[in-house]
């Protein structure tokens, strides 16, 4: 008996084997890396909140919750302040607003959308200053006051279920003041 064909075999195996090994990290490498989530920084924003607010309209009591919506492509926000009546207001006052959040993949940058009851339309986007701990939103637009108005919008994480959210606004050319500041705390 020969030991050809065994030997010739063994090489083929050891050749195939030796391929294998050098083609699995090139596969490997050629893979996309796994997609990020564009809403990352503002994530922990997920659920539903309460707390307080107080500012130019007072002090009040906030609810707010974030959710996302159409297959994850955005973060919606359904917002509702109710400040108690005082002497400039008698009434009382409550204020909603809705908004979007979106990831404008040409700028890499998340945009806000804030549509609010007295009418105003404010299109923010995320400066590029943001961090994990700190999220700015400077408006790019707005609709239904006067030219040149600003506004700025900041979430400041406190801990996994508190966050604070300073809004200030700005008047042609002058420096941002702030407007009110809200203390959030996670309720679910």
């Amino acid at each position: 008996m020969t030991n050809a064909p065994p030997c010739r075999f063994a090489r083929t195996v050891r050749a195939g084997l030796s391929l294998v090994c050098l083609l699995v990290p090139a596969v490997i490498a050629a893979q996309p890396p796994p997609a990020t989530d564009p809403f990352e920084r503002v994530g922990f924003l997920i659920g539903r909140w309460e707390g307080t607010s107080e500012g130019q309209p007072g002090k009040g009591t906030v609810h707010r919750e974030y959710t996302r919506a159409m297959n994850s492509r955005f973060i919606r926000v359904h917002n509702r302040s109710e400040y108690p009546p005082m002497e400039s207001k008698p009434k009382g006052e409550i204020h909603e607003d809705e908004g979007w959040f979106s990831f404008d993949r040409a700028r890499k940058r998340l945009v806000l959308r804030q549509f609010h009851v007295e009418g105003f339309v404010n299109q923010y986007v995320e400066d590029a200053d943001s961090s994990p701990t700190r999220v700015v939103f400077t408006t790019e637009s707005i609709e239904n006051i006067p030219a040149g108005w600003r506004a700025r919008e900041t979430y400041l994480v406190r801990g996994p279920d508190e966050f604070e959210e300073v809004f200030e606004l700005a008047e042609n050319g002058a420096p941002f003041e702030v407007y009110s500041r809200a203390r959030l705390r996670r309720v679910k």
